[in-house]
């Protein structure tokens, strides 16, 4: 049985599966391709803005009103807003050479500052995007989300097995199913999922 989880165990323990594997990735596999224009160690910087950003955007100013109500909704209507393909490149870059000569042991840091920082997070936090309102557990929900994808990223990159909890990669897939449904795709969807269709070539929800 699946068994659910909050979302904020399911980003705990998705942000460690991801450390645990980023452990295990050998040196002369950081140069090698990643996904897209990414090498690993690129993606591996991607991935781990998922973790670094819960603490950096618990510490801004927090928006006076939910214009974000959840996780679906920033996916089907707001984040292809915010999404400058070239400007998410470059982060991933950098923050791939953030990660150093160590890269599990910066991660492993820096979850435990978004840790501590979800410590002292009240339960009714709203949590700033852009300049826009979610609610911190919905936030929480897109972190799972791009750690669960990049991490299967990465053990595919790689060749490594990954050890994410099988309720979160749950969690994720029943996301992405929902904001496809949102944008108007649900019924695609549903036809492959249940073997009476094939989704096209390049379909994404994000």
């Amino acid at each position: 049985m699946i068994r659910t989880m909050s979302p904020a165990a399911a980003f705990s323990q998705s942000a460690e599966s991801f450390v645990d594997l980023l452990s295990r990735i050998r040196p002369e596999q950081w140069d090698q391709p990643g996904l897209d224009r990414w090498t690993v160690r690129d993606l591996a910087g991607h991935a781990s803005r998922a973790v670094l950003t819960v603490s950096t955007y618990l510490a801004l100013d927090e928006p006076g009103d939910v214009t974000i109500p959840s996780a679906e909704a920033w996916y089907s209507a707001y984040a292809s807003q915010f999404t400058d393909a070239d400007g998410v490149f470059q982060r991933g870059v950098e923050a791939g050479a953030w990660l150093g000569d160590s890269p599990a042991a910066v991660v492993a840091a820096a979850l435990a500052e978004s840790r501590a920082a979800l410590a002292r997070a009240l339960s009714n936090r709203v949590v700033s995007i852009g300049g826009m309102g979610i609610p911190l557990d919905e936030y929480l929900r897109t972190r799972v989300f791009e750690l669960v994808v990049h991490t299967i990223d990465l053990a595919r990159a790689t060749g490594l097995p990954h050890t994410l909890p099988a309720s979160a990669v749950a969690d994720t897939a029943a996301l992405a199913a929902r904001a496809a449904t949102m944008q108007g795709h649900g019924e695609e969807v549903l036809l492959a999922l249940t073997g009476r269709g094939r989704l096209t070539d390049g379909f994404s929800v994000v």
